[in-house]
């Protein structure tokens, strides 16, 4: 955990929690002597150019969080650089839910998971979106042609502190093109015995050479 992370995490109550339960002189070190956790590094952008999903946080005018998944290929999130992350918000339903939570408050928070390794990052940051005419080479550079639903506009994240968190209680889940993948190794190696197989029985039905 970086020092940006916990200036923005741990308010007085969260501190109070932190002390009641024995973990405020490790947390407190954190915000001494971490590292500044606002940038992002190679280990960062391995994790966020390889997901084809996250779920982003938003606050309603009501004071209420809301939760939306965000889907697309691999690399439909973007790095512009080592503070600002974007991608292009595809057409659903239609809600414009967190569009409107944005208009009202621009802070969102991004959990991005990687199930097979069990690592999980949170991105906390400030979003802005991008529409209409002044938006279509932005928009053209965050495009994917592997996706067919109209873009709608852009949406930039200014990235303020992110935290990676420990795998436990993370359950591995695979993508059905890395289950392909790899067990590839394994299907090849039963074909191989049943051609084998076959060939053998072919052999053993041949009639004896007198």
């Amino acid at each position: 955990m970086g020092k940006s992370f916990a200036k923005i995490a741990f308010t007085p109550l969260v501190k109070e929690q932190q002390n009641r339960h024995g973990s405020r002189p490790m947390y407190a070190r954190v915000e001494q002597a971490g590292p500044p956790g606002d940038r992002l590094s190679s280990h960062e952008r391995d994790l966020i150019l390889t997901r084809d999903s996250f779920y982003m946080a938003s606050i309603g005018e009501t004071g209420w969080p809301y939760i939306q998944h965000r889907g697309g290929p691999p690399g439909f999130l973007h790095i512009l650089d080592d503070q600002t992350i974007a991608f292009a918000d595809f057409r659903g339903n239609k809600q414009y839910i967190s569009i409107g939570n944005l208009q009202h408050d621009d802070r969102v928070a991004l959990f991005l998971m990687d199930y097979p390794s069990r690592s999980r990052l949170k991105i906390l940051g400030h979003a802005a979106i991008y529409e209409g005419t002044e938006a279509a080479a932005l928009i053209e550079q965050l495009s994917s042609p592997a996706v067919e639903s109209p873009i709608e506009r852009a949406i930039v994240i200014k990235v303020d502190a992110f935290d990676w968190n420990c795998p436990q209680n993370i359950t591995p889940r695979y993508t059905e093109k890395e289950i392909i993948h790899f067990t590839t190794p394994i299907r090849q190696r039963i074909a191989d015995l049943e051609a084998e197989n076959k060939r053998l029985r072919v052999q053993l039905n041949q009639p004896a050479k007198p």
